[in-house]
């Protein structure tokens, strides 16, 4: 783990791992806008989602090409989001955070294929209020795999990190169906607290759960106050686990330790 206090350390291979955090950012917009539709994205290029018009390689440069196009598609002058260069930023400031964290080692690589998707996930989530198992359930296979190869992780760990968490969403939804008969958390919330804990292991579910909460709370009781709809406003859960989860991938962990050494020292 690299020094976070000294920027030396950063270098030019740390600016390698922002330039490749922009391209994946870019890479992720396309995921965010056609996984819900069930459009095409493996081969097919970048489009204008009303003249349908390929975008051209040099119209297609992370956060740069945004601003030299002043936002709007060349052919049809179609104004683009400005949140296409907010995912490309975010997911380029989480790469170099995670060489900056982590160095060159295998947890840099987990790290970063879980920062990015997270971005990928929590961005969905936000639009169609949906976790796609493509990155839910791969990641708990991904995260369980990179447990017993990692030898900075424990499998064990890993294992009952699944387990517990998606165990307790499980648990708390079926409390909440059983005294309301509504469904209060999608099962997509339940499969990436089950991926968080394959990657983070065990330890960071309290950790995770109790910030997620805190955090969507606080979200939640602003759009309630702002839409008038009270406690009947749905927000998405997933973007609030996610953050919780990045939050303990870089440095949460120390304040979940010492939590366990307060409280349960016995388990640490």
């Amino acid at each position: 783990m690299l020094n976070l206090f000294d920027p030396s350390q950063f270098g030019p291979v740390g600016f390698l791992f922002l330039i490749l955090g922009l391209i994946f950012g870019s890479f992720a917009n396309l995921l965010i806008y056609r996984l819900p539709l069930n459009k095409p994205w493996a081969w097919d290029r970048s489009r204008c989602s009303k003249c349908e018009k390929p975008v051209a390689w040099y119209d297609n440069i992370p956060v740069l090409s945004w601003f030299i196009l002043r936002g709007k598609c060349r052919q049809c002058k179609e104004p683009y989001s400005f949140r296409y260069v907010i995912v490309e930023m975010l997911t380029g400031f989480l790469f170099a955070l995670a060489y900056w964290y982590y160095g060159l080692s295998w947890s840099l690589l987990e790290s970063i294929i879980f920062c990015w998707s997270l971005v990928v996930c929590s961005f969905i989530d936000f639009d169609h209020m949906i976790l796609p198992d493509e990155f839910t359930l791969s990641g708990i296979l991904i995260g369980l795999l990179g447990a017993a190869l990692n030898p900075e992780r424990d499998f064990t760990e890993s294992l009952i990190g699944v387990l517990i968490g998606g165990g307790f969403l499980w648990f708390m939804a079926f409390i909440y169906y059983q005294l309301t008969k509504k469904d209060g958390l999608g099962g997509g919330d339940i499969k990436l607290l089950a991926w968080i804990g394959a990657i983070l292991g065990w330890k960071a579910i309290p950790f995770v759960i109790t910030t997620s909460a805190i955090v969507g709370s606080f979200v939640g009781i602003y759009f309630a106050i702002q839409s008038k709809q009270g406690l009947k406003t749905a927000i998405p859960f997933g973007p609030y686990l996610a953050f919780a989860a990045l939050i303990y991938l870089f440095g949460g962990q120390t304040l979940a330790q010492a939590y366990f050494d307060l409280f349960l020292p016995g388990i640490s």
